[in-house]
């Protein structure tokens, strides 16, 4: 019996510093001048980047720190591509990102077009096994301090539904979650939670979905994505499964969140073009200084927003 309770206790200490240290965590980004966010399509459209900095800033977490948003529609780490999608030419951009924008941080979210949206092959998955490898050694080899792995958001095809191309991406994301171990990576798990909570609500409705086409997913989506990450670096952060539950709490929110997307697309298309990516059907960015100019405007009214919360 005494075994039994001193184990309780040991486990429930490790719990706690496990807690502690990724409370911490929030500190090394407080001190971070740049953090990164890389991806495709889903980390493009800049929704959960654009919550999680709103919500960062609101918390006062993070203050002058440049949270930049460069994901990339299509892109793989794989260097895979699906047939008239540049045949993978714009996922060789690394370099020049990490030689150009010098991040401090970088969270690093792929894994959805890793699979092509067929189904399981051993040889595609060691593509992106390499892939990721690649992506942390290049990035360590640049200098960024901290690197955060994200699994790939859950899939949904349209009539098999989780028993579809899902199925390739739990082998990603259990694969990269193993890392945690193997390597001592920070990895967020974003599949499993965003799976798990799409299982939850077929059964009320088993028309609901997350994403319409399957794989993009609307604004529900795009908050659990981000209320994981802030959860992972803040492990107090309240749980709120709808982004309009938590603006309603924090009524200056959404003005805050509006100039924080503004901002994040400015920079992020001027970003684009500064490192030259190949993607096509990208909308020109504006030059790096005029690009500058007009955030200068737009960092001040969020400055205003964060004063008067």
């Amino acid at each position: 019996m005494k075994n039994y309770t001193l184990l309780i206790i040991v486990s429930f200490l490790c719990s706690i510093l496990v807690a502690q240290q990724k409370s911490n965590s929030l500190l090394h980004l407080n001190r971070a001048e740049k953090i990164l966010f890389l991806g495709n399509s889903i980390t493009y459209d800049g929704r959960y980047v654009a919550m999680i900095e709103s919500v960062l800033l609101s918390s006062h977490f993070i203050k002058g720190t440049a949270i930049i948003n460069l994901g990339l529609p299509s892109e793989t780490v794989s260097g895979l591509s699906e047939d008239n999608h540049a045949d993978g030419e714009f996922a060789r951009r690394l370099e020049s990102i990490l030689q150009k924008i010098k991040p401090d941080v970088v969270f690093a979210c792929y894994g959805m077009n890793d699979g092509i949206y067929l189904p399981f092959d051993s040889v595609r998955f060691k593509t992106y096994q390499d892939g990721i490898e690649k992506l942390y050694t290049e990035a360590l080899k640049s200098g960024v301090k901290r690197i955060i792995l994200i699994t790939p958001p859950v899939h949904d095809d349209p009539d098999p539904g989780l028993d579809g191309y899902n199925q390739v991406l739990d082998r990603y994301s259990t694969w990269l979650l193993e890392q945690r171990k193997n390597k001592n990576w920070e990895v967020i798990d974003l599949h499993f939670p965003m799976k798990k909570y799409l299982e939850s609500r077929r059964r009320i409705d088993p028309t609901y979905k997350l994403a319409p086409d399957g794989i993009h997913p609307e604004q529900e989506g795009h908050w659990l994505m981000a209320s994981s990450i802030i959860s992972y670096l803040n492990p107090t952060f309240p749980q709120v499964i709808k982004w309009d539950e938590y603006v309603a709490k924090h009524t200056y929110l959404p003005k805050l969140y509006e100039a924080v997307l503004k901002k994040q697309e400015l920079m992020k298309l001027a970003l684009l073009r500064y490192t030259k990516h190949k993607r096509p059907g990208i909308p020109s960015g504006l030059t790096m200084e005029q690009a500058n100019q007009q955030n200068k405007h737009l960092e001040k009214q969020i400055s205003l927003l964060i004063k008067h919360d």
